[in-house]
């Protein structure tokens, strides 16, 4: 294990946490990869590694299941609009989980931790 944050290479960093981005992110494509991804960052969180990843994995863990709760949030709320709410709710969630799969993503490629890893938003 190395205390070294930054990588300065120009190389793209194939590293667990960004694994886990990529799979989040092509999820849009086909939505099983989101419970690969899931699977991932709890298995991994378990395993030894770098000081860095810890808090990826909690934002990984965190960014799930709160998309969950927004997701019951975006079907209530289309139910007792009958379906208007959708047009704003499920594109804002969309919007919410590929920001902070980015966030994580970017993060990873500089081997550092992820920032605000208990916020709800970003």
């Amino acid at each position: 294990m190395t205390d070294e944050p930054t990588v300065q290479s120009n190389d793209f960093q194939m590293n667990r946490p960004t694994i886990i981005s990529l799979l989040y992110l092509g999820s849009f494509l086909a939505g099983i990869t989101t419970i690969i991804a899931i699977i991932l960052a709890y298995v991994w969180n378990g395993e030894a590694h770098e000081g860095w990843e810890d808090s990826h994995y909690r934002y990984h863990i965190r960014t799930f299941w709160i998309g969950i709760a927004w997701t019951v949030v975006a079907i209530i709320g289309s139910i007792f609009t009958l379906g208007l709410a959708a047009f704003i709710l499920f594109p804002l969630v969309a919007i919410w989980f590929a920001v902070r799969a980015i966030k994580s993503l970017l993060a990873a490629q500089k081997r550092a931790p992820v920032q605000n890893v208990e916020s709800w938003i970003f």
